[in-house]
């Protein structure tokens, strides 16, 4: 999988489909991430003791990696990721469009 964690990314699809927010967790097991501000979720949570409180939460729920692209530093639209390889032998991520650096 090709996203990781702190990367700014867009969604393009489902009811949150143009958002931006940053990659908290990547699950590649299941090929899905999660996105701040992006799918949320209430969630009805029970008290556990005296001190935690329950109540209705927000909960951030994983979202398809294919459904989210990176958004990149220099041209800022959403891309595609590529490869290239440095003259020293380090694999750098790069934008499909511009060519930069994903850093």
């Amino acid at each position: 999988m090709k996203i990781r964690k702190g990367d700014r990314v867009q969604v393009l699809s489902g009811k949150d489909r143009g958002k931006t927010g940053t990659v908290t967790r990547s699950i590649p097991e299941k090929g899905k991430v999660i996105v701040d501000g992006v799918n949320i979720a209430k969630k009805h949570q029970k008290p556990v003791s005296q001190t935690n409180t329950g109540g209705i939460i927000d909960k951030e729920m994983p979202i398809p990696a294919s459904n989210v692209a990176i958004v990149c530093n220099s041209c800022s639209k959403p891309t595609r990721i590529g490869y290239r390889f440095e003259p020293d032998g380090t694999k750098v991520r790069i934008c499909r469009k511009c060519e930069g650096d994903l850093a």
